[in-house]
């Protein structure tokens, strides 16, 4: 196999899906053992909270996974706060939607997770959080 250049890497990258990018850095992390970074924002209160806590973050659960179990009646509404919690274009949205149940947002903190079950809740959608 030829060695790929970072530009010729990224140029892989660009064509896939935000769904297929998440299952490559799954398989990544599981390959060789490593954790991607978080973004910013959702990395810094966990970060807070372990450093504080060092022996109840152990006890106490600090990933969630939002998990879309059925849209409802009203997809378009669903749809619309999927791509909003995501960044997920239209069909991206409308197909995670449609394969329900799926999960929509995956290691994300409690507060994340509450809010994006309410706002999916709040547009019709059934929705749980593991």
């Amino acid at each position: 196999m030829a060695k790929l250049t970072t530009d010729e890497l990224l140029d892989a990258f660009k064509e896939m899906t935000l769904i297929e990018l998440s299952e490559f850095v799954k398989q990544f992390e599981d390959t060789f053992g490593v954790t991607a970074a978080a973004p910013v924002a959702v990395a810094a209160a966990p970060a807070a909270g372990g450093a504080a806590g060092g022996a109840d973050a152990a006890d106490e659960q600090d990933e969630f996974d939002v998990v879309l179990e059925s849209a409802g009646d009203k997809k378009i509404n669903v749809i619309k706060e999927v791509r909003a919690l995501t960044s997920l274009g239209l069909k991206e949205a409308k197909d995670l939607v449609e394969s329900a149940p799926k999960a929509i947002l995956e290691k994300v903190d409690k507060a994340a997770a509450e809010k994006a079950k309410e706002a999916l809740e709040g547009a019709g959608a059934t929705v749980t959080v593991k």
